[in-house]
C-alpha cells in the first residue's frame, strides 16, 4: 500500500478535547499531527463512523486554544485520524 498523505506527520503526545453529539466530550491523547489533521486516542472515539464532524480543542496550555473542526477520515482499534475542515 502507498502512502498517500500529504502532510508529514511529526509525533506529538497532547491532551485534546473532542466533542460530539454521540457522547458529549472527551479527553483523548494525540500521537501525531499534521498541517491536515491529527490522531487521537480514545476508546469512545472509535464508534464514530467515517466522515463524522467532531470538534477539538488542545488542553493544558497556557492560553486558550482555538476550537477546530475536524472530519473522522480513519478508524481503528484505539482511536482516529482526524483531517481539519475549514469553516
Amino acid at each position: 500500500m502507498s502512502n498517500q498523505r500529504q502532510h508529514p506527520r511529526t509525533p506529538m503526545k497532547c491532551r485534546i478535547k473532542i466533542c460530539h453529539p454521540s457522547f458529549g466530550e472527551r479527553l483523548a491523547q494525540t500521537s501525531d499531527l499534521s498541517d491536515g489533521g491529527i490522531y487521537a486516542k480514545h476508546p469512545d472515539l472509535t464508534a464514530l463512523p467515517l466522515g463524522a464532524i467532531v470538534t477539538g480543542q488542545v488542553q493544558d496550555l497556557p492560553i486558550e486554544a482555538p476550537v477546530l473542526r475536524m472530519e473522522v477520515m480513519r478508524v481503528d482499534a484505539e482511536g482516529v485520524g482526524l483531517r481539519f475542515v475549514e469553516v
